[in-house]
Parts: structure tokens; C-alpha cells; sequence
């Protein structure tokens, strides 16, 4: 019997794996901990063990996969079906629609979203939909037309690269003021989920350090910012799903900024900071180009 949030989560996500319920599309640390109730903190432990025990794997992208040495086995009449697992909820549908705004956007043109019809092909009733879309444009991913409907920001690589230099300012001041909260097991943990598999050339990104500075930094400021402006470009960035050399760059960056942090050595951390973060500039601009062309 499980004893932990952790080890039910991990217990109950294996079964449905291998029970073939799991699908990609939900195999995100954030869609798991809606489903669960819970924060991402015992999710990511339950996901982590998953991978060491080759039932999950992280992919090239960073993204979550099923592990191809899974063995699969019939369903059981108690296991959960998908529908189940993942009940129209205003979470899954936020989910749903975050992905979709940023393919529209990706097109670089303005296009809107009718409550109406987004309801019915979502099944859900508009107040409860409006909450959703309200909630995407507190974070900057749509904004409200009056008459027209919720308008999908487009992409702009000028306000992509004004974002990088205020995020750069920004986290340097969240580094800043954490230093002295940084806890050495949480930077050791991290620099671990950078480092390629063990045994494997399987490179792993993790990207924990940004939240976790601009959280240690007990500045609700930086967070506010973060909260209002940033979901947009990390989803941004996160659908440009980079390919294993750039996993293997931003990796190795964020090893060289965890490691300075580990040794206190705060002037390099703030340098290898603003490189990092710099650095994803043109990685964007050349994988979104690549993309548009294929949307």
C-alpha cells in the first residue's frame, strides 16, 4: 500500500501506462498534478522515479514519452478508462486551449476564439469557459475584444527579444536576492536533472531554476511579472520542442549556472545566467521560423 502522495501517483500512473490509458497529450508535469489535486512537487518525484525505472522517458524535446520497453497488458474492468482519468475539467480544457493559442499565434497573425463555438466543441458551458479564458488572458495569452471575441496575440520577434532582456534583469535580481535561500539539496537536484541519463547519452533538460530563483527571491514583483508575462513565452518556447543539440547547449548552460551557485560563485552565476538566457534568441528565431512553415 503506497504511503506517499508520490508513490500513489506513481503506483497509479504505472498501471494506466501499462494498462495503454496513458497518452501523450497528458503526460505533462502540470496536466498530472490537475489530475491529482496536487502540486508538481510529489508529481515530479513520482514521474522521476518512473524514468529510473524505465516505465517513462524524457525525450529529446524535454518532453515526457512512454518508455519503449514497457510491457503493455489488457485493460482490467477496474482500471480507470480515459475519460476517467482526465473528466472534462477547466484545467484539461486550459491545457487543451494554451497548446492551441500558441499554434495560432505561431501564424503571426491576429485570429479569434468565439466563446460559443469553443464551448460546444469543448463541451463545457460558457460561464465556466469564460473563467478559462479570463484566467489565459490574466497570462497574457489572449486579450478580450468586445464584439469580436478573445483575440490570440500574435508572434513577434521584436517583443520576444524586448521579453529576453527584461527577464535577463529580472532574474539576475531574483539571483540576487536568493543567494541566501538557496538550498544546496535543490541546486544538486537540478544540476542531477541536467546531466545525461546515466549509463546513456541521453541528454535531459530541466528547466526548474527559473522558477526557483524567481521564487526564492520572495519578491512578489519578479513574480508578479513572471506570472502576468511569462506563461506566454515559456510555452512559446517549450512547443518550439528543440531538437538534441539544443537540449544539449541549454543543459549544459544551466550546469555551468548551477554549479557556480553551488560554489557560491555568484559573479560567474550572474554571467552564465544572462548568456543563457540571451542564447535562446536565436535558438527561437531558427526553430519558429521551421515551424511556421509547417502549421
Amino acid at each position: 500500500m503506497p504511503e506517499t502522495i508520490a508513490e500513489f501517483i506513481k503506483s497509479d500512473l504505472r498501471t494506466l501506462i501499462q494498462e495503454k490509458h496513458a497518452t501523450a497529450e497528458w503526460l505533462t508535469l502540470e496536466a498530472l498534478a490537475s489530475r491529482y489535486r496536487v502540486s508538481t512537487t510529489p508529481v515530479r518525484q513520482a514521474v522521476q522515479e518512473l524514468i529510473d525505472d524505465e516505465i517513462l522517458l524524457k525525450q529529446d524535446n524535454g518532453r515526457l514519452g512512454v518508455h519503449p520497453r514497457v510491457q503493455r497488458r489488457p485493460a482490467t474492468a477496474k482500471s480507470s478508462s480515459p475519460a476517467a482519468f482526465f473528466p472534462p475539467d477547466p484545467f484539461k480544457i486550459e491545457a487543451l486551449l494554451t497548446e492551441e493559442i500558441v499554434r495560432l499565434s505561431l501564424k503571426g497573425t491576429a485570429s479569434f476564439l468565439r466563446e460559443e463555438t469553443t464551448s460546444e466543441r469543448f463541451g463545457i458551458g460558457r460561464t465556466v469557459l469564460r473563467q478559462v479564458f479570463n484566467r489565459l488572458a490574466g497570462k497574457g495569452l489572449l486579450e478580450h475584444v468586445a464584439r469580436r471575441g478573445w483575440r490570440v496575440h500574435p508572434y513577434d520577434e521584436e517583443e520576444m527579444l524586448a521579453y529576453l532582456e527584461v527577464r535577463v534583469s529580472l532574474e539576475l535580481k531574483a539571483l540576487d536576492l536568493a543567494q541566501s535561500r538557496l538550498i544546496q539539496a535543490d541546486l544538486e537536484r537540478m544540476l542531477h536533472g541536467n546531466e545525461p541519463m546515466p549509463g546513456t547519452q541521453n541528454e535531459r533538460l530541466d528547466n526548474d531554476l527559473h522558477p526557483y530563483l524567481v521564487e526564492k527571491s520572495g519578491n512578489r514583483y519578479i513574480k508578479m511579472f513572471f506570472e502576468q508575462h511569462g506563461a506566454y513565452h515559456t510555452h512559446l518556447f517549450a512547443f518550439a520542442a528543440p531538437g538534441t543539440r539544443v537540449v544539449k547547449a541549454m543543459a549544459g548552460q544551466h550546469r555551468e549556472i548551477l554549479r557556480a551557485l553551488i560554489d557560491k560563485d555568484w559573479r560567474k552565476a550572474r554571467r552564465a545566467l544572462a548568456h543563457h538566457i540571451r542564447a535562446q534568441a536565436p535558438i527561437v528565431r531558427r526553430l519558429l521560423k521551421i515551424l511556421r512553415q509547417q502549421l
